[in-house]
């Protein structure tokens, strides 16, 4: 029996030793080894690949070494590495340190892409190659530089324009030759700076997402607040307003408040997560801004909000589409929205509609209902009347043989939300057609 076991372990060794002994490809190195004398760009044997040490074991001059997965190009044959090596032969030895602090790692090579990583002030990363994109714009002109493929010492690879990295080489035992080295002024309000790199929306923007209750014609994603990190611009939208500036620093006027350099703006902190902007335009009237932080992406949100509206929309549809009422006339609802109402002179006279309306529009379900009105309601219908400006809201309600609608023009909307009754409202019911 321990011949047997002897003979097996003997075999597992002398094949781990063949396995280890067979070169699989030969790779690229991406980040210096001067432990083991070898550079970046330099052709290295691979032996073997482990995906649960994440790691290559390579070849060297004093023997086999592990190596992580991220610092060697995917193992190719010795034909091919040639290419592979060619690809990063500009920036051999190349690496840089990173000016501000926050500087963005992007997916791709334009400055609205996803970060990928955010770099910390003086971290080094590696160049490894140019890419073509657009340069950021400052003033109406593109910042110097150019978008590189760049290599952290943690592994991760991204996009960073190189406006804000600072190049020097390498030699073969790791030391810094050449390069600029620049002397950084500590920023005093650099946790102000550090706020300012967040986009900043206006409160009620909050709200309507902490309700649910989100008004899709009025959360903008542009209308917001916030200085972007690699050109260094202010921009400040909101109705009325769009302004972009150079910016180079605040003073600190007081307790959390903060008046920008050569920019119309004192910005208070009030807490985290939300900040009053107080702008003074061309009439030299202030006007101040409650501006908060989002969670979450507003696009996102705005289609979700879209789509329940869509859903909501859809049940009434699939309940009809057609109804009609002994006096108040034929509703007709298709697919796209649009609507048919024939026969609705009760609606003019009642002063619901003008007399000016046609019979045709379109309509949708963009308000709310509050928690004591949904035990009476499903809904609101939302009519837009062509030849009238004035929509015609209605509380609905799919009852067993058809709809029933209930003027809603004279209660008030808040929030999007309706809490109340009109007073005497005008009540009609609209049997399905297809039951008659």
């Amino acid at each position: 029996m321990r011949k047997i076991i002897f003979s097996s372990l003997l075999f597992l060794a002398l094949f781990a030793f063949s396995s280890c002994s067979k070169i699989m490809g030969y790779s690229v190195l991406l980040w210096n080894l001067p432990e083991n004398q070898l550079q970046d760009g330099d052709v290295v044997p691979v032996y073997i690949r482990s995906n649960i040490s994440h790691v290559y074991v390579i070849g060297t001059s004093s023997g086999k070494v592990e190596v992580p997965l991220w610092q060697l190009t995917d193992p190719v044959s010795k034909g091919k590495v040639k290419k592979v090596k060619a690809k990063y032969a500009e920036f051999n030895h190349k690496y840089a340190t990173v000016a501000m602090d926050g500087l963005p790692m992007r997916a791709e090579a334009v400055n609205t892409a996803k970060q990928v990583y955010r770099l910390r002030k003086n971290e080094t990363v590696k160049l490894l190659y140019t890419l073509k994109g657009q340069s950021p714009m400052t003033g109406g002109k593109a910042l110097p530089g150019q978008w590189m493929k760049v290599l952290t010492s943690d592994g991760t690879f991204g996009c960073c324009f190189s406006y804000n990295l600072r190049p020097f080489e390498t030699d073969i035992t790791g030391k810094r030759i050449g390069g600029e080295i620049k002397e950084e002024v500590e920023n005093p309000n650099a946790d102000f700076d550090a706020k300012l790199l967040l986009t900043w929306y206006p409160d009620s923007y909050k709200n309507m997402i902490d309700t649910g209750r989100v008004d899709v014609e009025k959360l903008i994603p542009t209308y917001n607040f916030h200085l972007d990190e690699e050109s260094r611009k202010l921009t400040f939208r909101m109705p009325k307003i769009d302004r972009t500036w150079d910016y180079t620093g605040a003073d600190e006027t007081g307790p959390n408040v903060y008046k920008l350099k050569d920019i119309p703006i004192i910005v208070t902190v009030r807490y985290s997560g939300y900040i009053v902007v107080r702008y003074t335009g061309e009439s030299g009237k202030p006007e101040d801004f409650n501006l908060v932080t989002i969670e979450g992406d507003l696009n996102e949100i705005l289609t979700a909000e879209k789509n329940r509206r869509e859903n909501e929309f859809e049940q009434i549809y699939m309940y009809g589409p057609s109804f009609k009422s002994g006096s108040y006339g034929s509703l007709t609802i298709s697919e796209d929205h649009s609507f048919i109402w024939s026969n609705n002179r009760l609606l003019v006279s009642s002063g619901i509609i003008s007399s000016a309306s046609k019979n045709s529009g379109s309509v949708e379900c963009k308000y709310f209902l509050s928690k004591s009105m949904q035990t009476s309601y499903d809904g609101v219908l939302t009519f837009h009347f062509e030849g009238q400006h004035k929509e015609a809201n209605f509380l609905y309600k799919m009852e067993e043989n058809g709809l029933r609608l209930e003027d809603a023009n004279g209660t008030d909307i808040k929030n999007s939300t309706i809490s109340e009754r009109a007073i005497s409202p005008l009540v009609m019911f609209f049997s399905k057609l297809n039951q008659e």
